[in-house]
């Protein structure tokens, strides 16, 4: 089974929500999600400065077996992007909480999120 990890919220898309300082949170996406699309070789994220919408896609994300939209689980300004992740999209699978992350947000709203226990227990994933 996935690791899910306790302390993020999540999005029925599979995304994860961490929260930063103040506003900020940062985003990447569950092992749930890796283990599903396989090798990551490609990540396609949003630019620095742009805006993105709680429930809309914001990149796409490549493995081996599928091209899958990147959707966005709070609205706001995107802050900053993980440049480890563009040159070495397999971060994604090795570390998806940690040097795996994608992108940051400083949130004015968020979408519908889900705690890690729910997001689990409907995904299949451990805590």
């Amino acid at each position: 089974m996935a690791k899910v990890a306790a302390e993020l919220q999540y999005s029925d898309e599979h995304e994860w929500v961490s929260r930063e300082d103040g506003n900020v949170v940062s985003i990447g996406i569950s092992a749930v999600a890796t283990d599903a699309l396989g090798d990551i070789v490609y990540v396609d994220l949003p630019e620095v400065g742009s805006s993105v919408t709680a429930g809309e896609t914001c990149g796409e994300v490549e493995s081996t077996k599928s091209v899958s939209d990147l959707y966005a689980p709070v609205t706001g300004e995107v802050t900053e992007i993980n440049p480890a992740v563009i040159e070495d999209p397999a971060l994604i699978n090795s570390d998806p909480y940690g040097a795996g992350w994608l992108f940051k947000v400083a949130a004015e709203s968020e979408g519908p999120l889900l705690s890690a226990e729910d997001y689990a227990a409907k995904n299949g994933g451990e805590l």
